[in-house]
């Protein structure tokens, strides 16, 4: 893989799929799946074991961790110098089924003891800057510090989850550790999300998921990032929960559909995603792949002005969407081109999502790449009114802009709106000024 991605100009993100690959034990070695008594099975609530291997086993949290830092060690020992491996993650989709937590004997052993000092630490430290939901569910228990895991929490499946979720937290961040010991990498681990909003152990439950963020912050401080796998269509809903405390936002997963390219917009100018990985990428139709590369080519002409202080937002329109936001003196609102009722397409009952990217050069002047989406400007400023001093379609190359053409006549219905059409990505910089009422 390494030499593979070095012959092609690319860089790796490795998976490792240890003791949990979505949450099942499907990827230990044959040794371990036939060794029970060394590497335990996890037990549901009606006592029977899983093929899952149980958090609480020290042998496997041993085992796992003495492979996984000789694999650091290779990685040091051929790639240090050239570092075409950027960062690993730790387990895949780690999470319990069929239940919120195991319901071994240890297990239920642990349950009843008091939440462990490290926890209690934290809930002290961070008192006031837990994740809404998780104070929420302290607040109603009266914000108790000391007791064990049903009296800090409450009775029931999300205390469960809970306490599931520290010991996985806790058992990642040794996995996670070992490894930084010899070479150290930055690290996450990655969430199967409950986009059906069933009850835990109904999906993997006590992975890092946004409402016990602060448990997997809390237990694991040596994994660098928490980062959602998205195969539901609420991008905008977990993007917004998992950039929430200072946490590196990246997208190691995401369902190659008509909507990934268009999504990959709000990824880079919206949440500053640090990457977008198309799930199963190799085999996607040739349509989706070409709508990619479009995107990607814009996100490419726009980095050099994403990183160098400017304002950037980025965005996704839907049939009903009217998103604003503000240049300077100009609140710019923005709706998908299907508004305008110019293409047959608007007549559909769902349209395809469209997006883009803003960046303010000034205050009266932006760039804006993206595909499907109309933007109309308003001056902030008393009995004032905003117009389109210019707006020209190009390219940038080299961190250059080169005008290709000025669309100040039917390309913005003379004035009106800055039009980019669906089914035709394109970067237009555009200039604005205002004039009295």
């Amino acid at each position: 893989m390494i030499f593979g991605a070095r012959k092609n100009g690319l860089r790796l993100a490795l998976l490792w799929f240890g003791a949990w690959k979505n949450s099942m034990s499907c990827y230990v070695p044959s040794w371990v799946k036939n060794d029970e008594t060394r590497f335990e099975r996890a037990v549901n609530g009606q006592g029977k074991h899983q093929e899952i291997l149980s958090v609480f086993s020290q042998q496997t949290l041993n085992s796992d961790s003495k492979a996984f830092k000789m694999l650091m060690q290779h990685l040091k020992t051929i790639d240090e110098k050239q570092q075409t491996v950027l960062m690993i993650q730790v387990e895949n989709e780690i999470g319990f089924l069929t239940d919120a937590r195991e319901h071994s004997k240890t297990a239920n052993n642990k349950f009843a003891e008091n939440i462990p000092t490290e926890l209690a630490n934290y809930l002290i430290k961070n008192k006031s800057t837990l994740m809404p939901e998780f104070a929420e569910v302290l607040q109603k228990q009266g914000r108790k510090t000391e007791g064990n895991w049903e009296a800090i929490f409450g009775n029931g499946l999300a205390t469960d989850e809970t306490f599931q979720a520290w010991y996985y937290a806790t058992y990642a961040n040794v996995v996670a550790k070992a490894g930084k010991q010899v070479y150290h990498l930055p690290m996450f681990v990655n969430a199967a999300l409950n986009h059906r909003n069933v009850k835990p152990g109904e999906y993997p439950s006590a992975g890092p998921l946004p409402h016990i963020m602060d448990i997997w912050k809390a237990a694991a401080p040596d994994i660098d990032m928490l980062s959602p796998d998205y195969y539901n269509p609420n991008f905008t809903h977990y993007s917004d929960l998992y950039v929430r405390g200072n946490n590196p936002f990246f997208i190691p997963e995401i369902n190659f559909d008509s909507s990934t390219a268009i999504k990959a917009f709000a990824a880079f100018g919206k949440y500053h995603s640090m990457g977008f990985s198309p799930f199963a990428i190799e085999a996607a139709s040739e349509l989706n792949s070409s709508m990619l590369s479009k995107t990607y080519d814009l996100v490419k002409q726009l980095e050099p002005f994403m990183f160098t202080g400017k304002s950037t937002d980025g965005f996704l329109v839907e049939k009903t969407s009217q998103l604003k936001t503000q240049v300077g003196d100009y609140e710019l609102t923005i709706k998908h081109d299907h508004t305008l009722g110019w293409n047959k397409e608007s007549k559909d009952s769902v349209w395809a999502l469209g997006g883009g990217i803003i960046i303010k050069l000034a205050e009266d002047e932006f760039l804006v790449g993206g595909n499907g989406i109309v933007i109309t400007a308003a001056s902030l400023k008393s009995n004032r009114t905003a117009g389109i001093l210019q707006a020209d379609e190009g390219t940038v190359v080299n961190g250059v802009w080169t005008a290709n053409r000025r669309l100040n006549g039917d390309q913005t219905h003379q004035g009106r709106h800055i039009r980019l059409p669906y089914g035709k990505w394109s970067l237009q910089r555009v200039k604005l000024y205002n004039y009295e009422q």
